[in-house]
């Protein structure tokens, strides 16, 4: 049944489902209260040397409520916080001073500090208050910029940046981008596009805005794949070698099967490394491309004489810290080893810690393409 269009706008005006629980609900109510009431009491006691009649601004419930309550936000951070509530106090100021009518004052006043506050990136819903509240009380002097906007100000961010801290919440919270990750499935610049079409002030840091997208990659996954497990599939009795095969036999076994990787395993089938078409090429010297052909066959080659200069063994050039998953471990729990870890082959293991099988980026991907599929 499609939905009218005015029932759709209606339901633009309704709040949307708080995703915090009781326990988060709290903590910000207390920090609230304990910074407000530091930053009051503190300020009180700074009123009187200072003959300041005005101890304490109303816009700084509101900027509790952003620093204590979404502390991740980059509205609440600290220079949004003290920058945004000072330079907007110091435009409702001006904006008094030059002009006599107080409606036309107020208007200019808020519209300058969100300008401002835009320019100098100290957005800060609060700071709008801030510059509204100095017209409203015809404030002239921009003395009171210094005492109380900025003084209220760093006092309630230095409360937040220790409650938040003690209570498990980053703040300061990460605003600037952090480096390129070569692992990742979309770069910074993909999410800069994406912003940009925006086109909006949004109001969370990038770094939560990626993570919260890795999460709910991840999260579709589990709905996805639902209780699809390693076991399920692994390709079985994969073909593996010990310590002790000669290089040789390893190289022509995964050219004959054509894969790229084999476990080295023990007399027991317990899994002890991994060998990999890489590690073969690990040993050349790569930065020279001529003759790589003939000198992968001079390292293959068995060496007839007791001592050799190169390795002879798979035990010699394999990787020893081998990353395995038990044949009953949930198949989602693979997705970052494979799309962030760097794996491409997982060695699967039975109860008795027995190689039973393998898992490559092709098994996986099968999967998830079988899995998705009736949704497409």
């Amino acid at each position: 049944m499609r939905t009218s269009p005015f029932l759709t706008y209606a339901r633009a005006w309704l709040p949307g489902r708080t995703t915090v629980d009781m326990r988060e609900r709290l903590r910000a109510v207390c920090g609230a209260a304990i910074g407000l009431l530091v930053t009051a009491v503190l300020c009180r006691w700074l009123a009187e040397p200072l003959g300041s009649g005005v101890w304490l601004i109303a816009p700084l419930g509101a900027s509790a409520v952003l620093v204590f309550a979404v502390p991740a936000s980059p509205l609440a951070q600290p220079w949004s916080v003290i920058g945004g509530n000072t330079l907007s106090a110091m435009v409702g100021i001006a904006s008094v001073s030059w002009i006599p009518d107080p409606a036309l004052s107020a208007a200019v006043a808020v519209a300058a500090a969100i300008g401002v506050m835009f320019f100098a990136r100290c957005l800060h819903p609060p700071g709008g208050a801030a510059a509204l509240l100095a017209v409203l009380t015809h404030t002239t002097h921009f003395s009171s910029a210094l005492f109380p906007f900025f003084t209220n100000s760093l006092l309630l961010v230095l409360a937040g940046v220790a409650y938040n801290s003690l209570t498990g919440r980053r703040y300061p919270h990460v605003q600037v981008a952090q480096p390129p990750r070569t692992d990742a499935r979309f770069s910074q610049a993909d999410i800069d596009a994406v912003l940009a079409r925006y086109n909006q002030v949004l109001d969370i840091s990038r770094d939560d805005l990626e993570s919260l997208i890795q999460q709910t990659e991840l999260e579709s996954y589990k709905r996805r794949l639902g209780t699809l497990h390693c076991g399920d599939i692994m390709s079985r009795d994969p073909v593996s070698v010990e310590f002790g095969t000669p290089l040789q036999e390893a190289w022509m076994l995964m050219n004959q099967r054509r894969i790229k990787a084999l476990p080295v395993t023990d007399r027991t089938r317990r899994v002890v490394g991994i060998v990999t078409q890489a590690d073969f090429f690990r040993q050349l010297d790569l930065e020279h491309h001529e003759g790589i052909a003939g000198r992968l066959r001079d390292l293959i080659r068995a060496t007839r004489t007791v001592v050799s200069n190169k390795p002879e063994v798979v035990g010699q050039i394999m990787t020893r810290q081998v990353r395995v998953a038990s044949a009953d471990r949930p198949v989602v729990d693979l997705v970052p080893l494979f799309s962030e870890g760097g794996h491409h082959h997982i060695p699967i293991i039975d109860h008795e810690k027995r190689l039973t099988g393998m898992i490559t980026q092709s098994d996986f991907v099968r999967a998830l393409y079988r899995a998705v599929r009736p949704e497409n």
